[in-house]
């Protein structure tokens, strides 16, 4: 691809993406050929801040698993309701960096169709 066209790629989708991340994803685009534009285009990512707030509200349901595709977790923080909250709470710290990874094998199984 076009090196104007990956930067603006970058620019528009970089918060979806840890920033140790943002480079190989951009070496990977810079590599890839234009008939991969279209698949990464209508690729939809998870908002970080969005599923923060999901985890919050609706963390010891476990829907914030749910929504990353993790349902086995989902279905046990359910059940469990959250680990008696302590999974929870846990989840809030880590569930930003867990939706950018998702967003990260989201983006690397587009480039590789």
């Amino acid at each position: 691809m076009e090196i104007d066209k990956v930067n603006q790629y970058l620019m528009a989708n970089a918060k979806y993406f840890n920033s140790r991340d943002v480079m190989l994803i951009r070496d990977g685009l810079l590599e890839a050929d234009d008939s991969k534009l279209l698949p990464l285009m209508s690729t939809e990512f998870k908002d970080p801040t969005i599923m923060l707030i999901i985890s919050i509200l609706a963390g010891q349901l476990g829907v914030d698993r749910f929504l990353l595709g993790e349902v086995g977790l989902g279905v046990l923080k359910l059940i469990t309701c959250g680990g008696l909250g302590i999974w929870a709470i846990v989840d809030w710290f880590l569930i930003m960096d867990k939706t950018k990874d998702y967003n990260n094998q989201r983006i690397q199984q587009a480039l590789m169709r």
